[in-house]
């Protein structure tokens, strides 16, 4: 069976760099955080985050999915133990540094997000390392981590059945997910490993809900890799109608439309957390829409630093972690202190000093990365060109073509 030719798209690099910047602004805890939490209605940076991580994923690896599926298979269950190795080191961070930075001074905001932990550290950390226990912040790599796992079945069951059972299947997890599958799963879980973990504990994403975000990002990136032309068909009428559902959510987001159209009177019908039908219909209305204007938007979009700090996604989302629990550090209320009003944010001039630091530092562990990892390729590709023939000098650069395949691989991870 013969594919198109797989060519570099560096725009989803850059579009991950967009949502990792989009990301960090929302989680430090300053005025402009509340300005980009949600501006284009209930899309949100970690759904585009995960969107995009998927649609590479399912692009890199479809043809090996297809060609040799235990080779691919090992691959990304190595690379799901890797994503799951800086989890550990994350939490090993916010258990020993954060916590005890939290019990010595008595700071509210760190000693909340770890209040479970503080309260039964040890069945924080057994269930933590099983991923049952997930902090807020810390709850992104845990779902990344899982679904990395299931991807070589997902892409095996895509193979030999078909992509439309595969999103079948999600589609009706997904609306189990509605009807409380979590919870049915949580105390099934809790009754077998006895470890007494409530369920906002286990994170924030409901898993059974973010599944189909995961699985459709698979199927858009494997079909961009298999087929030659436009991924989905936007015909201008679809068009029209995905810019008029934004612009509805944008409304119901900030309460233009009336009482009886907000956040608060639809309720679970757009909570982001485990991708509630509005919030689906508003997240696919947004990604149609933009891709329909994709000709106007990439070349704006494929920029640095974008791009870099999409290339070194991983380590950026940790190194953002850490300038988000410093941030949290430095915030003045103190455990039992009660301050009435909107939710605590750091002064103007700290956060612009935070952001100062926070961006460059995350440039640079970015750069180092990619440097690393072409430096890396490059040897191995020249140790195999002179492995292949033993006149040629090993000491030869592999040619930019090959670096550039090698490149997007390791950008899945």
């Amino acid at each position: 069976m013969s594919f198109p030719r797989l060519e570099r798209r560096p725009e989803l690099d850059a579009l991950r760099g967009l949502f990792l910047v989009w990301m960090t602004c929302v989680h430090m805890p300053t005025h402009v955080s509340s300005l980009v939490n949600s501006p284009l209605g209930y899309f949100s940076s970690a759904s585009g985050f995960v969107f995009i991580s998927s649609l590479l994923v399912g692009r890199l690896y479809i043809y090996e999915a297809m060609q040799d599926p235990p080779g691919v298979h090992a691959r990304l269950w190595k690379r799901s133990l890797k994503v799951y190795g800086y989890h550990l080191v994350t939490l090993a961070l916010a258990f020993t540094v954060a916590a005890a930075y939290a019990v010595h001074t008595h700071k509210a905001a760190l000693s909340d997000l770890l209040d479970f932990y503080l309260a039964h550290p040890l069945v924080a950390i057994v269930g933590s390392v099983f991923l049952i226990y997930c902090p807020p912040l810390l709850d992104i790599l845990p779902m990344y981590v899982i679904f990395l796992f299931m991807t070589p079945m997902i892409l095996w069951a895509a193979a030999r059945w078909s992509w439309k059972v595969v999103l079948g299947a999600s589609a009706a997890v997904w609306i189990m997910a509605q009807f409380g599958l979590r919870d049915i799963v949580h105390t099934w879980v809790v009754d077998m490993t006895h470890l007494k973990i409530p369920l906002q504990q286990t994170g924030s994403f409901d898993l059974f809900g973010w599944q189909a975000l995961w699985i459709v990002g698979l199927w858009l990136g494997a079909r961009s890799a298999t087929h030659e032309g436009p991924v989905i068909q936007t015909p201008r009428w679809l068009v029209w109608s995905c810019l008029a559902i934004c612009l509805f959510f944008v409304g119901v987001r900030f309460s233009w439309l009336g009482p009886h159209l907000t956040q608060q009177a639809l309720g679970i019908l757009l909570d982001k957390w485990q991708i509630g039908p509005l919030a689906a219909l508003n997240t696919a209305a947004f990604g149609i829409f933009f891709y329909s204007l994709r000709r106007y938007l990439l070349r704006p979009l494929s920029i640095e630093p974008f791009l870099t700090l999409g290339k070194a996604s991983l380590r950026v989302f940790c190194a953002q972690l850490f300038f988000v629990f410093v941030a949290l550090g430095l915030l003045y209320r103190d455990v039992g202190q009660d301050i009435p009003g909107p939710p605590q944010r750091l002064p103007d001039a700290t956060a612009a000093m935070m952001f100062a630091i926070t961006f460059p530092a995350l440039i640079l562990v970015a750069t180092h990365q990619v440097r690393q990892k072409r430096r890396e390729k490059r040897e191995k590709l020249a140790g195999k060109e002179a492995a292949a023939d033993p006149a040629q000098e090993p000491s030869k650069p592999a040619g930019p073509e090959k670096l550039e395949c090698a490149n997007q691989e390791d950008s899945a991870a």
